[in-house]
């Protein structure tokens, strides 16, 4: 693969791409994505207002470290900003990602993480402080005159940090550990994009309007294996830089022309990987055999060049194809004044996609106990899907969907997200077979239990649902589902009424209603008396096997209180069982119902509203003549054995894929290690098919 940093076409903008610009600009503005003049000012004015409290902090640190006084007075901390504020795309409401740099003498540890946090709480204005010293970046999250800000700090090799410090010269990384790099990354990386894009202006119009496209669509979310803000910055970064002189319409069309047909994982880059002699690590398949596993590689320009996407798996990546095809397909249609941009923008219908789906409950005392709890197990989802991949040898694939839901009627703190599930196009699996992945959730149940800061009330129930069984709250008011049909896809030719499905816009979140519905039950759950015992994993299916055998039609759930312990008192094994009613079709089984010659345990009825999708009410609590009833609020207290998930007929978002995915499932080390050159001018272009067109 020759390296070259030829465009793909110098053309400049027709008449109608210009028009069709215009259309665009007009669009953008009506959805609401651009703030006012009065917000822009005032994030203007909180951000010299933080300046100057970061700055009075190191003045006040040196001091009181008894440097002289003409030391106290150089005393400096400079304040980036970086992210969507940095690049200019961002809008209302939008956060500031912000970065700190201090001399040498004050530390990230104590000075920023205590005593700046103490500054910061005794400040009016300062609300939601939360620090994150043990991330992977640490940061200080917080709102400051109602503004989101994310605080890093990175301390440099200077006595006296000057105002004009240029941050992107390398002497900046010089004596700083690790951390302090991937606190710096983030302003570097948004300089060196600004730096290398030919058109800043037709860069920032297309990337708001593939952002906005990515949220519409569901595939915007690093966190869950999607992309983030970085990741999107560098695919239409590289797009403007192989069309320099086209206008954001072309640019659109040609980012879905380009990524429709991208060779992954050949590597997306902005410029030539460079090894500079700090030492500090750089992705480099040749070199780093865990590089060579990445599925969509996204690399920042800034050094240490690194992988900003490794979060992508086969599932995610596939999704994103079957995406981009979609709106390949779209932007051919606005070419040819069949289709206007509305109709890119169009929501993915992610509940009618499927025909089974797990429901990930998350369930805790309180709010800001949700937050965290939640804020947990979102980071930990990527991981489930990941290990579904691996234990059904990619047969079963995930798409786990970014957004949360709340049931509106609970009395206790609830959010769940969703996964969509199918089996794996092109690949020979008997009918009727079923995927036992009971193994794979427990696993995935006991590593959430690892959950340092865990507090009572944090629960977590894993649930198997049918496309009929998605509970109401996920869709919009007045929603009609659809009735079944045997062939799903996604293109646009949908019902122009239908108000979202559950879409990101219209239904992102039901907010939980702390005052709840008057005749509503508070979330209980009610121990289970007699119950298999939860054994030790001896039958995780980490093999990979795939159960043939028949199992219940029910839903099975995995119930988790993240202590981690069983609860039962003692003698419970011969007490009455709980009963519960159902109240969802009559056709349906109890939740306790097992089929003969299935592999299933006896799992416990959860009496806590509608943690199912079957609204399991609670008739009688579990009788002991030697122990009190057992009812604890706003938690699932047994932790069933495992989850059984049957699929058949499977239907995926979309058509025909298999090539993509043979391409998603190259050997990557050959690509890479191969084809890929480091140093110099050029740039890798062999992502892209000779015969692209233009």
């Amino acid at each position: 693969m020759a390296t070259s940093n030829k465009p793909i076409s110098l053309a400049g903008p027709l008449d109608a791409d210009v028009q069709r610009t215009v259309e665009l600009n007009k669009f953008l503005v009506e959805a609401g994505l651009y703030e006012s003049a009065d917000e822009s000012a005032r994030r203007e004015e909180v951000l010299g207002e933080l300046d100057k409290i970061v700055k009075d902090w190191v003045k006040q640190l040196t001091s009181q470290r008894g440097y002289t006084d003409q030391m106290v007075e150089e005393a400096n901390a400079v304040l980036f900003t970086f992210g969507s504020y940095r690049l200019g795309v961002h809008g209302p409401g939008a956060d500031i990602d912000t970065l700190c740099v201090g001399p040498s003498y004050v530390n990230r540890e104590e000075d920023f993480f205590i005593v700046l946090h103490d500054i910061l709480a005794q400040n009016e204005e300062v609300t939601q402080l939360q620090p994150v010293p043990d991330a992977h970046v640490p940061v200080m999250k917080f709102k400051f005159h109602g503004i989101s800000i994310d605080l890093l700090y990175a301390s440099v090799s200077l006595l006296v940090v000057p105002s004009d410090l240029d941050i992107s010269q390398e002497a900046v990384l010089y004596d700083i550990d690790e951390a302090t790099v991937r606190s710096l990354t983030g302003c570097r990386v948004a300089d060196q994009i600004l730096r290398l894009v030919p058109n800043i202006e037709s860069f920032r119009t297309t990337l708001r309007c593939l952002k906005h496209w990515a949220r519409r669509r569901g595939v915007y979310s690093n966190v869950t294996g999607f992309l983030g803000g970085v990741n999107w910055a560098l695919l239409v970064a590289r797009v403007c830089q192989l069309y320099p002189n086209a206008v954001p319409s072309m640019l659109v069309s040609r980012f879905f022309r380009v990524f429709t047909q991208w060779r992954w994982p050949t590597p997306v880059m902005l410029c030539a990987i460079e090894e500079e002699e700090l030492g500090f690590p750089v992705w480099d398949p040749r070199k780093n055999p865990r590089d060579r596993t990445h599925h969509m590689p996204i690399i920042t320009p800034a050094y240490p060049c690194m992988n900003s996407s490794y979060n992508v798996s086969t599932s995610t990546l596939r999704v994103m194809i079957e995406q981009f095809q979609f709106g390949n397909k779209i932007c051919q249609e606005i070419e040819m004044n069949k289709a206007s941009w509305s109709a890119l923008f169009e929501p993915f219908n992610f509940f009618e996609a499927y025909k089974n789906y797990l429901q990930v409950d998350i369930i805790a005392e309180d709010d800001e106990d949700l937050r965290l709890w939640k804020g947990w197990v979102e980071s930990r989802l990527r991981q489930l899907t990941l290990k579904i991949e691996r234990d059904t040898y990619g047969k079963l694939q995930c798409h786990p969907y970014p957004y949360e839901y709340a049931d509106p009627s609970r009395q206790c703190a609830h959010c769940a997200f969703f996964m969509g599930l199918s089996r794996k196009e092109g690949v020979k699996i008997q009918e009727g077979q079923q995927f036992d992945i009971r193994g794979t959730v427990d696993e995935f149940r006991h590593e959430i239990n690892m959950y340092m800061f865990w507090k009572p009330g944090m629960e977590l129930a894993v649930s198997h649902v049918r496309r009929k069984e998605i509970p109401a709250y996920v869709f919009p008011e007045g929603y009609k589902r659809p009735r079944p049909q045997r062939h799903l896809n996604h293109q646009h030719h949908s019902d122009k009424n239908d108000p979202g499905n559950g879409s990101p816009d219209s239904q992102l979140k039901r907010k939980h209603d702390s005052t709840g519905i008057d005749d509503t039950e508070p979330c209980r759950s009610v121990k289970r008396a007699s119950i298999s015992p939860v054994h030790p994993k001896t039958s995780s299916p980490r093999s990979g096997n795939v159960s043939d055998e028949p199992i219940s039609n029910n839903q099975q759930k995995v119930t988790s209180n993240a202590s981690g312990g069983s609860q039962d008192s003692p003698g419970s094994g011969n007490q009455d069982q709980t009963k519960c009613s159902s109240s969802s079709h009559a056709s349906e089984k109890s939740l306790d119902s097992v089929a003969s010659g299935s592999k299933c345990v006896k799992i416990e009825a959860v009496c806590s509203g509608d943690v199912t999708s079957k609204h399991v009410d609670c008739i009688s609590p579990v009788k002991d003549s030697t122990a009190p009833t057992v009812a604890v609020s706003t938690t699932l207290k047994r932790v069933a054995e495992k989850v059984v998930l049957e699929l058949v007929g499977s239907e995926s978002i979309g058509g025909n894929n298999a090539e993509l995915l043979q391409i998603a499932e190259t050997d990557m080390g050959n690509v890479l290690v191969e084809n890929l050159h480091f140093g110099g001018n050029g740039v890798p272009q062999s992502g892209l098919p000779e015969e692209l067109e233009v």
